[in-house]
């Protein structure tokens, strides 16, 4: 007989505060989050919508970017692909990590030490070298969502600040992080809104 996974304490004290026949709106939910049993970590908020749509159409793709108003609580790590006149306000603007060709160069080594990727316009010829290993991992700058821009140290700005994106998978749902439970009800709730 396989081993069961034991449920904790800490599990069934929460699971007894929730209604499992109840919706709860946006602000009670956030409400309730503040309330149960506290991990020994500061807990993601990770929020699912099942939209309806097949994401097979490209009229019913949803993919987008939206900046939380309280950021996602999360220290994302920026490296920027730009010729050298952009990387000194790339690095000003907070990247991590700014090159061109010796970024391309360590990624097709296998180094992906970043949450998310920006490049110009310009450079973009190299950044599709790695596109293999980028693509898969969600990590190829695109103009829809703002990562390829000529104008760099805007986009590591809004990176930083808490900007997200958002896709749904092949089934129709987005799954997207909305914060820490450390935010508290108000905040939790505004950047579920």
């Amino acid at each position: 007989r396989k081993n069961m996974a034991k449920i904790g304490k800490r599990f069934k004290a929460a699971q007894a505060k929730v209604q499992a026949d109840r919706e709860y709106s946006i602000e009670d939910a956030a409400k309730l989050l503040a309330d149960l049993p506290k991990a020994k970590f500061d807990e993601t908020i990770d929020v699912a919508m099942k939209l309806g749509v097949d994401p097979r159409k490209a009229e019913e793709n949803v993919r987008a970017v939206v900046a939380l108003p309280h950021g996602t609580g999360k220290a994302l790590r920026v490296a920027v692909v730009c010729k050298a006149d952009k990387q000194q306000a790339a690095k000003d603007a907070g990247a991590e990590y700014v090159g061109a060709e010796d970024i391309i160069q360590k990624i097709s080594e296998g180094w992906l030490d970043f949450d998310s990727l920006i490049a110009t316009p310009d450079v973009m010829g190299l950044v599709g070298k790695v596109g293999k290993l980028l693509g898969p991992r969600g990590l190829m700058p695109n103009p829809k969502i703002g990562t390829v821009t000529p104008d760099v140290a805007k986009a590591v700005q809004a990176v930083k600040a808490g900007q997200v994106e958002f896709r749904a998978e092949k089934s129709g749902i987005v799954h997207v992080g909305a914060g820490k439970v450390s935010f508290g009800a108000q905040k939790i709730s505004e950047n579920l809104n």
